[in-house]
């Protein structure tokens, strides 16, 4: 299929390609000009392609081409990156340029939203399941992502993975979107995500995750406590997920109970002390 849409689209190799799970990736030259194709292998791919078409390269890289499963995108070619940024003692600084990203995402736009998206109840399919099998902190995340989905609030086309690795350095243009789910829901979901990233050493570190919920907070003008709720319901999601695919879901765990201890609910607080 990547050798379809070369012929297909003018295109040059520039680069090696990234295999996913999910996807086919290639760096290309297009007229001269730096792009990144993609080939999707899943369906949450190919509505993430739509989520980029609509948003125009307001806020996410341009989409030059879609067709069928595969979309050609303008290529980051910054050198900046949120992780190092977070590690090297501006973390502050690398939350906020996440959540600008987010609410350009979330600004309103005159055309319909795709028709492909998937609401955020069924997004959290599988952690419903997880907290019946495996209790604990997820069960806890359970609840309140059950509470949360029952009353949402200020609805949105949502990101779905907004974190260090999906939001890019492209230059003049700035810091872009790359690599949507396709789902709609209450905008306070998109920020749960950040308070997991970018890996251990930094979502675990002591006082991160209160420091990041106030910073993050104030950035998007969200209530505190119910950015914590969401951080809580989404760190069981992401466990959950992780356990699906035989790996280890200390990290999203280990977020859960921090962010329950914060919430103020007992059992979360014993077990993180533990």
């Amino acid at each position: 299929m990547v050798e379809t849409y070369l012929a297909r689209w003018d295109l040059v190799a520039d680069g090696n390609p990234i295999i996913t799970h999910s996807s086919d990736l290639l760096p290309v030259r297009r007229a001269g000009r730096p792009a990144m194709l993609k080939v999707a292998r899943e369906e949450e791919e190919a509505r993430g392609a739509a989520v980029m078409v609509w948003w125009a390269g307001e806020g996410a890289a341009r989409v030059l081409a879609c067709e069928g499963d595969a979309m050609l995108m303008e290529r980051a070619m910054g050198d900046r990156s949120l992780t190092a940024m977070a590690h090297d003692g501006r973390d502050d600084q690398a939350s906020r340029i996440l959540c600008a990203a987010a609410a350009t995402l979330h600004a309103p736009r005159t055309t319909p939203r795709p028709a492909t998206l998937v609401p955020l109840d069924r997004w959290f399919a599988a952690l419903a399941p997880a907290a019946r099998a495996h209790g604990g902190i997820l069960y806890e995340s359970a609840v309140m992502a059950e509470r949360l989905l029952a009353a949402p609030r200020e609805i949105v086309v949502l990101h779905g993975d907004i974190h260090h690795g999906n939001i890019l350095d492209f230059g003049a243009r700035g810091w872009l979107a790359i690599d949507p789910k396709g789902i709609v829901g209450e905008r306070g979901f998109d920020f749960a995500n950040i308070f997991c990233n970018p890996d251990a050493e930094v979502a675990l570190a002591p006082g991160r995750l209160a420091r990041q919920a106030t910073v993050v907070a104030a950035a998007v003008r969200l209530d505190r406590a119910r950015l914590m709720q969401w951080v809580l319901a989404y760190a069981g999601l992401s466990a959950a997920w992780t356990l699906e695919d035989g790996e280890d879901p200390r990290l999203a765990l280990t977020v859960a109970r921090v962010a329950a201890w914060e919430l103020g609910l007992e059992s979360g607080h014993a077990r993180h002390r533990r």
